[in-house]
């Protein structure tokens, strides 16, 4: 298109200086006469550009002239340089397509910008990962990352949470979304949005086959419609439990999603079940929080906090909890060293 050329043309003459019409013709795979015919269009929209004749001749820019044409403002460019961390990059084999973009963006950009998206790459990072998230399992997107930009249908081997067999299925991908540093396949499976979790995918292979999307239908509308089925997922079981106010912060940062609520400002919960029993039956010293759980087994979780949690509802979640303390206890008393 004459519009990209003429901005090449210009980004070439503020970037080298004087350019020999015959460079330009080849940069742009045009002829020199179509380069004179474009200098004359950036001339007559005021563009400041000549033509020098001779040995030594070529085209040029009035010295000082110098324009923005990237037309980034200055919040812009320090936007650009604000990165998460490179592991979406690398899981994509991308790095160095990065490190190569943000180079050439910083050159593009105003002197004035500059100062500016240097600094804010230095100052700020985005880091996506939790807290105690526990090493991530080795992802490789590359047969998914052909798949998506090829438009063509994938069969995957796939492991479903709580299976241990694996699944096959022949998939049509819309596209990879990365979610607080897990990757997931989007695809249609059978003409219906499905959602894989890349690390659940044992093996993939791209078919010859082209991709049957829906018409009309892009990533990110199938994204928002996945998303949300997660989301409004029935409540699953609803759990009410007591806290030791010295181990909330640690028990917030390893509860994570199943937490529904902050916890209050101070145990709130009268008559608990249990309630007065423990070795500091102070109400200043406990915290009552909500928890969700997808199902009843999972409350054992809050056995890691051994004493520092009480189960106060629904009474059989407490008893998932005797249960397993009691376990607990019959394996450590079984080798003689415990009670």
């Amino acid at each position: 298109m004459k519009s990209d050329r003429l901005l090449a043309i210009l980004l070439l003459l503020q970037t080298r200086g004087r350019v020999p019409a015959g460079e330009l013709a080849e940069r742009l795979e045009v002829s020199a006469r179509t380069v004179y015919r474009d200098i004359e269009s950036l001339s007559a929209a005021g563009v400041p550009v000549y033509a020098e004749r001779g040995r030594h001749g070529g085209i040029a820019l009035l010295p000082g002239f110098r324009t923005d044409v990237t037309g980034l403002t200055t919040d812009e460019a320090r936007a650009l340089f604000i990165l998460a961390t490179q592991g979406a990059h690398t899981a994509l084999g991308l790095d160095d397509a990065l490190g190569s973009a943000l180079r050439k963006v910083m050159a593009a950009l105003p002197a004035p910008h500059r100062p500016a998206a240097e600094l804010a790459s230095r100052r700020i990072l985005v880091d996506p990962d939790r807290w105690r998230g526990g090493p991530r399992p080795t992802v490789d997107l590359g047969v998914l990352h052909t798949a998506v930009f090829t438009d063509r249908r994938l069969r995957i081997r796939y492991r479903h949470s709580g299976e241990t067999r694996l699944r096959t299925y022949t998939v049509d991908p819309y596209g990879l979304v990365a979610k607080a540093g897990t990757w997931y396949l989007v695809a249609d499976r059978r003409g219906g949005p499905r959602l894989f979790r890349a690390d659940r995918v044992a093996s993939a292979t791209v078919t010859d086959a082209p991709v049957r999307r829906r018409e009309g239908v892009e990533l990110a509308g199938v994204w928002e419609l996945l998303r949300r089925r997660v989301e409004e997922r029935p409540a699953g079981v609803r759990v009410t439990a007591r806290i030791r106010r010295d181990r909330l912060d640690l028990a917030v940062r390893l509860l994570g999603g199943a937490l529904t609520g902050a916890p209050p400002a101070a145990d709130d919960v009268p008559g608990g079940a249990g309630k007065g029993d423990g070795p500091d039956a102070s109400d200043d010293a406990w915290a009552t929080v909500q928890l969700t759980y997808p199902v009843l087994g999972a409350v054992r979780q809050l056995l890691q906090f051994g004493d520092s949690v009480e189960v106060l509802a629904p009474p059989e979640a407490r008893q998932v909890m005797a249960e397993g303390a009691t376990a607990v206890t019959r394996l450590y008393a079984a080798d003689g060293t415990g009670p």
